[in-house]
């Protein structure tokens, strides 16, 4: 037989085998009842099942969220074991669902129960410590945060069901006593987009080759949420609705357990915590990792039952407390992540073998009905556990004193944030205003204060620090004395001025220190009021000092609108955003220049902004921009697509936005297109590798920092050592000091010239051959927090945090990092959207 020919039928065979062995997942697909999910029981036939209330079977397609919580609903009503809460909507405007579980009993006396959970309140003198066994634990089950990982949203009906229809003899010994929160999507936006794309390209001949249209989605992908958000890192920061009302339902029932489903890639088996031993924040109590493995060996009992693989204590962390399995971890809670291989579709070639999507149900359905089994049976453990931990967090009354510096915009959020996470404070009032905020030291306070420079391993999954007040640049200090005496200090109500303007006949002045001056300078533009910018500080007539970057807004005939309409216009952002507006009857102030002076005073122009996404453009990099300034500045962004740029009309816009990413998707005619767009008045805003892009293509002018290779020298290492070796080289989040020049427009309204800045990723940038052109730079020794991997601090000195350059009169400004990282650093926000307002104000002369 000729060589060809064996190749031939080996082939066939293959294919045969191959065509075989999808029949045979088809056929089994076919013949699934709800017991190849759940245990085989006498279930209750007055409920309907998913695939009676659906018309199909779990795992025949992806349930889209509509269906879900309709679903959800259903069972509510059906059950008496079960009462729906709605605790928010998404940007999308979904409804965020909590089921609360338990016997039919316990509804009828729910505020009790609740009220008798606060065992873990050591300052509830009402419930003993010898109350143990009159209190209620409580579950709290949730699935898919990342919306393309959906096992476990669609997990979630059949989980739901058998609390609904089991024998009530299967559920009572647990939940007699206990509480079950369930959570059935974390992420309705996300979890909706891709189970959308998964069914649209779904086909009936399945395919499990992984180049298939149904395993490739589309740009931003259903990981994150409606900006573009990765929530399972925002538990930390809590921006946005979902995280929020999360949050919110965490801290009304204080669980004991949280779960948190998901998926990983592909060639993967099943994982489950504890993670890694040596990387776990410090500040987690050992009896939480010995709890955590408890419970691990009811999962791994419940999958040896169905013979799926699985691995537990490698791989996974538990040190960033943004995310859903570490985050209860500082709580008095135990945070449980589960790790399912990723069909993503429907059916998939793995190493393993064939993986289907009902497989990966399977498995998550038997891991939460695992977590049950467990929490039922080590309650009394976890209560304890909780009770403890808590103890401990109100024993003391050290603490910390934040500053605001004159800035209540930021003032305010960092208050409410903090006070999202239950930390108990007390605010320093001056005339009836916040000035400064104590924080009580907890053990949450103390992770998300103190900086953190030791660290038992060099690899994170994440970030390896998360210093609130640095995130927020606010000046504290860490009292250890309490209190500190003579101030005004009265429980935290957010106090924050509340100003009227007098009427002005000549101007108004609005300072640039809030943090909310830029949305009330917009919202002036967008009404069509002309606003001119100091350069200069300056004393107003009225013997005020004011900063350079202080707008003015002149009254008379400047303006297209009434003094009336002004004035009104003026008074609404007032009352609206707590600013401050000072009102001035002539242009001479005390000491400065004239209001008319053209060398001190510009006009500013409206912004329009596009922004680069889709291709190798980071979408989480780019979320963050398109959220800062949508949601919280109400600035409008045209999201504009690479392939499309070269045919835009690009002269409706006057700044263009190019987050971190890759941009050979722009090909010849995008660039060519940008590069004739960049003149006069027009100013491209780069971060991190766009920068190095637009240098290569004329339109900046950016060198990188080669830092010197640690290992140089090196003969041999261990092979056993490889992976590790190179991990430790990774920068996966750090906070390292800048410095910058208070005196150029981009620092307008910064009160420090140190400013704390995050940054992942170890590219550097060279200061720029013009000294006026590098107006922020690393410090000589900038590691403040985190891991730095070795030799990086010593390159990092000195290097360019922003290059300020100049093609064909216009302006690029090219930052070093992400000055909006997770849509929380409110630190930096404020110098990019200084590049948005005054990038087209800077100096020719200054620009490299």
């Amino acid at each position: 037989m000729r060589p060809y020919s064996i190749i031939a039928l080996f082939t066939l065979l293959c294919t045969c085998v191959s065509a075989q062995l999808l029949a045979q997942t088809a056929n089994s697909e076919q013949d699934r009842s709800v017991t190849y999910y759940l245990p085989d029981l006498d279930y209750n036939e007055d409920i309907m099942t998913p695939e009676q209330f659906l018309g199909w079977q779990i795992g025949d397609w992806h349930i889209s969220h509509d269906l879900q919580q309709a679903y959800m609903r259903y069972l509510a009503g059906a059950s008496d074991r079960i009462t729906l809460e709605q605790i928010g909507r998404t940007y999308e405007d979904r409804p965020l669902l909590n089921l609360i579980i338990t016997s039919p009993d316990n509804h009828k006396n729910m505020a009790e129960l609740q009220r008798l959970h606060e065992y873990w309140n050591v300052r509830n003198s009402d419930v003993k410590e010898n109350m143990l066994n009159e209190v209620p634990a409580v579950l709290y089950q949730g699935f898919s945060i990342h919306g393309n990982e959906p096992s476990g949203g669609n997990a979630a009906p059949m989980v739901a069901y058998y609390y609904a229809a089991a024998p009530w003899s299967a559920l009572e010994a647990t939940l007699d006593d206990n509480i079950i929160v369930f959570d059935p999507c974390y992420n309705p936006d996300g979890f909706n987009r891709f189970a959308s794309w998964a069914n649209t390209h779904k086909n009936k001949a399945r395919t499990s080759d992984g180049q298939d249209r149904e395993y490739n989605e589309a740009y931003p992908r259903g990981r994150s949420n409606h900006y573009w958000f990765d929530l399972n890192r925002d538990w930390l920061p809590v921006q946005h609705p979902e995280s929020r009302a999360r949050i919110a339902s965490f801290h009304k029932w204080k669980p004991n357990v949280l779960t948190d489903h998901h998926e990983m890639g592909k060639d993967a088996t099943f994982f489950f915590m504890p993670g890694a031993p040596t990387r776990i924040h410090p500040m987690t109590p050992k009896v939480n990792q010995e709890l955590t493995a408890k419970i691990g060996k009811f999962h791994a009992e419940a999958l040896d039952e169905i013979g799926s693989l699985y691995y537990s204590g490698e791989g996974y962390d538990d040190f960033y407390y943004g995310k859903g399995s570490t985050y209860p971890d500082i709580n008095g809670c135990v945070g449980i992540l589960f790790e399912q291989a990723s069909s993503r579709g429907h059916l998939q070639d793995t190493d393993n073998g064939l993986l289907t999507f009902p497989f990966t149900i399977r498995n998550q359905v038997a891991t939460a009905l695992s977590t049950f089994k467990a929490f039922g049976e080590l309650r009394d453990e976890l209560l304890r556990y909780q009770r403890a931990h808590w103890h401990k967090a109100y024993a003391g009354s050290n603490g910390y004193v934040v500053d605001f510096e004159g800035d209540f915009g930021r003032g305010r959020e960092f208050m409410e944030m903090m006070q999202r996470h239950g930390v108990p404070m007390k605010e320093n009032e001056v005339n009836g205003v916040a000035t400064q905020v104590f924080i009580y030291e907890t053990p949450f306070s103390k992770a998300a204060f103190e900086p953190i420079l030791e660290f038992e391993d060099s690899l994170f999954y994440d970030v390896s620090t998360f210093s609130l007040p640095m995130a927020f640049n606010l000046k504290y200090t860490k009292s250890t004395t309490g209190l500190p005496k003579g101030g005004s200090w009265q429980p935290a109500g957010n106090a924050f001025p509340s100003p009227k303007a007098g009427r002005a006949s000549y101007a108004y002045l609005l300072p640039w220190d809030d943090y909310y001056a830029a949305k009330a300078l917009y919202r002036l533009q967008d009404a069509g009021v002309r606003v001119k910018v100091s350069d200069q500080p300056f004393t107003a007539p009225g013997g005020e000092q004011l900063s350079a970057g202080t707008l003015m807004i002149p009254v008379g005939n400047m303006q297209e609108m009434s003094d009336d309409e002004l004035y009104a216009l003026i008074t609404e952002l007032e009352e609206e955003l707590l600013l401050d507006f000072i009102p001035t009857e002539t242009g001479t102030p005390l000491d400065g220049l004239m209001f008319g002076s053209r060398s001190a005073y510009q006009t500013l122009r409206k912004p329009e902004i596009a922004l680069l996404v889709e291709g190798g453009v980071s979408s989480l990099d780019a979320g963050e921009t398109w959220h800062l300034l949508d949601q919280r500045f109400g600035i409008p962004v045209t999201k504009l697509p690479l392939d499309r740029v070269g045919r835009a009309d690009l002269s409706r816009y006057n700044t263009i936005i190019m987050s971190d990413g890759y941009y050979g998707d722009l090909g010849e005619r995008g660039t060519k297109a940008l590069q004739e767009w960049m003149g006069p008045g027009n100013v491209l805003i780069t971060s991190k590798r766009a920068g190095t892009w637009a240098a290569a293509n004329g339109l900046a002018s950016v060198k990188t920092r080669r830092m010197d290779n640690p290992d140089k020298g090196v003969k041999q290492r261990p092979y056993a050592k490889a992976y590790r070796d190179r991990s430790g080289r990774v920068l996966g989040g750090a906070i390292y000091q800048m410095e910058g020049d208070l005196t150029h427009p981009l620092m307008f309204g910064l009160k420090r010239s140190e400013i704390p800045v995050f940054r992942r990723g170890t590219l550097l940038f060279e200061p720029a051959n013009n000294v006026y052109a590098t107006p922020l730079r690393y410090s000589s020794k900038p590691l403040l927090s985190g891991y730095s991997p070795r030799g990086f601090e010593q390159a990092a000195a000195e290097s360019a945090g922003v290059i300020v350059s100049g093609s064909r009169g216009g302006r690029t400004i090219s930052f070093a990092d992400n000055m909006n990282f997770r849509a929380f650093w409110y630190g930096t926000n404020r110098l990019f959207l200084n590049a948005i307002f005054f990038g087209d104000t800077i100096g020719s002369g200054t620009t490299d």
